[in-house]
């Protein structure tokens, strides 16, 4: 099935639409999702990429990510991914939205205006290999630590991600 991206202009207006892997590889900006969730310990639930993604294979990043489908509302699109990729459901709520750049390889770039969502969750992810082909729950710290010495086993978009879902997070939890 040919999956498709809303194009978007800075302010979130959408622009059109386009064939997933050519927005990728002519680098236009698209709408995204980035769902984060957290177990009552704080940690932060990670998933490695499946060896069959087109780009950043068995990479560690964050609970799960996609893009929402023409039509979709952002947190429809959220709960969907998350289901369909860890078999989990809890409440979601929209945290912040930003905007990024990341050359991935010579023919892909990440460009995405990302609508980042936080949830709560205990339970154990069942995940779908064809998506995900590892997972673990971390602390921030830990996993800030990691990135420190280990950068190239952690998705781009993630590491860019970090500082503000650690300073949203700390705002949470104080």
């Amino acid at each position: 099935m040919t999956e498709y991206v809303l194009l978007v202009d800075e302010q979130d207006n959408e622009i059109g639409i386009m064939e997933k892997l050519l927005a990728h590889q002519e680098a236009l900006l698209h709408r995204a999702i980035s769902v984060f969730i957290f177990n009552d310990k704080d940690e932060l639930l990670l998933q490695k990429r499946a060896a069959e993604k087109y780009h950043s294979p068995l990479l560690w990043t964050n609970t799960c990510c996609s893009h929402p489908r023409p039509g979709e509302v952002l947190i429809e699109a959220a709960h969907r991914r998350l289901m369909e990729e860890m078999k989990m459901a809890c409440n979601l709520t929209h945290q912040f939205s930003f905007t990024y750049k990341a050359v991935l390889t010579e023919e892909l770039t990440e460009h995405e205006l990302d609508h980042v969502f936080f949830g709560e969750s205990n339970a154990l992810p069942v995940p779908d290999p064809a998506e995900v082909s590892d997972w673990k729950y971390l602390p921030l710290k830990a996993i800030e630590a990691d990135i420190e010495k280990n950068p190239g086993v952690y998705t781009s978009w993630f590491k860019l991600m970090l500082n503000k879902i650690k300073s949203v997070r700390d705002e949470h939890t104080d």
